[in-house]
């Protein structure tokens, strides 16, 4: 059990995973026939909302589960094709570098949001 919203929880998960697979790509960028690969998740998450757009929030312990919370799997995608015509790896080093600063800016932004939750809970304990 955790105390923190599983879309917290699963969103730390993929973005610690997306640094690792974005890491991956640049070791492997001079790798003949190498294929970048990345993590899906902003985007099934997106999804996963809009289909279940009804769903309760308990503002109160009493209240019921209206609904179930959409929190869909971390998918790790490899692109299908080789970029290069003369069939290196697919890798973009730029890309993958800024990616790599995109996603741990998303990833420090989490855990502050993380922090906040546990200093709200903290609060709460400490009856302030």
């Amino acid at each position: 059990m955790t105390i923190l919203p599983p879309e917290l929880n699963l969103a730390l998960d993929a973005a610690a995973l997306r640094q690792r697979v974005l890491a991956d790509n640049v070791a492997n960028a001079e790798t003949p026939y190498f294929r970048r690969s990345d993590v899906r998740f902003a985007q099934v998450l997106k999804d996963a909302y809009d289909r279940h757009a009804f769903i309760g929030k308990k503002t109160d312990p009493r209240h019921l589960q209206i609904g179930k919370s959409p929190v869909p799997e971390i998918q790790v995608v490899q692109e299908g094709r080789l970029t290069n015509s003369n069939a290196q790896s697919n890798v973009d080093l730029d890309y993958e570098m800024a990616s790599m600063a995109q996603n741990a800016l998303w990833y420090q932004a989490l855990v502050q949001q993380t922090s906040h939750v546990l200093a709200q809970y903290r609060r709460v304990l400490e009856g302030r």
